[in-house]
């Protein structure tokens, strides 16, 4: 459809005269000169293959087709205000926007979010969900949840989650692992972007058969879990991602050992940057519900 679109330029001046019946009013609207207007309908004309005007001395009259067209036009205009309003406008006076690694946003944000929303009626909230620990860009994002080990340029972290990292099974597989090195028979499941993953637990458990380079690999903790619920593999459970598939009891830990990592989610909030009214607010809510672990 691309294609069949006139360019915009074109449509602007065609709407703005429509309006004035004026090509020198439009112009003047548009910071344009009355010739340039004038190129620009007759433009649009020649690709529409039909006159939009009746052009007189002193005055123009829209033809028929003309004033069909008009509606369309000034209808497209206000539908792309309104999408562009939605999407970018106001975001400093209204909702508080935050982007958040995806699965932590599923498995640990929004089963706790309406705790903040009942706290504080009319507060509006925009979340934007990531996978990769893109560089973050304080003129889209208020706040940022990443992964990682709290060191970032620009940013003051606050710590949300203690990890540890323990293997993760369906019942029916759980059955088959007595001991560590039984992970040799087993698909392990991966996720990227992990600094700590199978080889970390696979040497503290003293699993030295057990290949931590091998099985299936996914950009997120949600995939990762749900093969392994459907009994596709094992995957590594981090604590703040795995705690509610384990109290659901579509995924149980075969072993005891759960290995203390140095990585964690952080909330980050920039540095030298003039804040939304509402961040501080959310900071403490979450910094205060991650301290009590619930």
């Amino acid at each position: 459809m691309r294609h069949e679109l006139p360019p915009l330029v074109w449509l602007r001046a065609f709407e703005a005269a429509a309006r004035h019946l004026s090509f020198t009013a439009a112009a003047q609207e548009l910071n344009l000169t009355q010739a340039a207007i004038s190129k620009h309908v007759k433009s649009l004309e020649l690709r529409l293959r039909h006159q939009l005007f009746i052009r007189r001395t002193r005055s123009l009259q829209l033809t028929k087709l003309g004033e069909a067209y008009v509606p369309k036009v000034k209808d497209a205009f206000e539908r792309l205000a309104i999408g562009t309003k939605e999407v970018f406008g106001g975001r400093r006076s209204q909702e508080l926007t935050l982007r958040c690694a995806v699965s932590f946003a599923v498995n640990w944000l929004a089963p706790r979010l309406v705790g903040f929303l009942d706290l504080n009626p009319g507060k509006e909230i925009r979340i934007i969900s990531s996978v990769w620990n893109d560089a973050f860009d304080p003129d889209v994002y208020d706040l940022d949840i990443q992964y990682g080990t709290g060191d970032w340029n620009g940013m003051q972290s606050h710590q949300l989650s203690w990890e540890t990292i323990t293997p993760l099974c369906s019942p029916v597989i759980a059955e088959k692992l007595k001991v560590p090195d039984d992970l040799k028979s087993q698909r392990l499941i991966h996720v990227l972007g992990y600094q700590e993953g199978w080889g970390t637990w696979l040497q503290a458990a003293g699993a030295k058969s057990v290949n931590p380079g091998l099985g299936l690999q996914f950009d997120t903790s949600l995939a990762a879990f749900e093969v392994a619920a459907q009994s596709g593999g094992v995957a590594l459970g981090r604590h703040s991602l795995a705690k509610r598939e384990r109290e659901l009891g579509r995924l149980m830990a075969p072993f005891e050992l759960e290995v203390p990592i140095k990585e964690a989610f952080y909330m980050l909030e920039p540095v030298g940057k003039d804040l939304h009214p509402d961040a501080p607010l959310f900071i403490r809510w979450i910094k205060d519900v991650a301290a009590k672990g619930e």
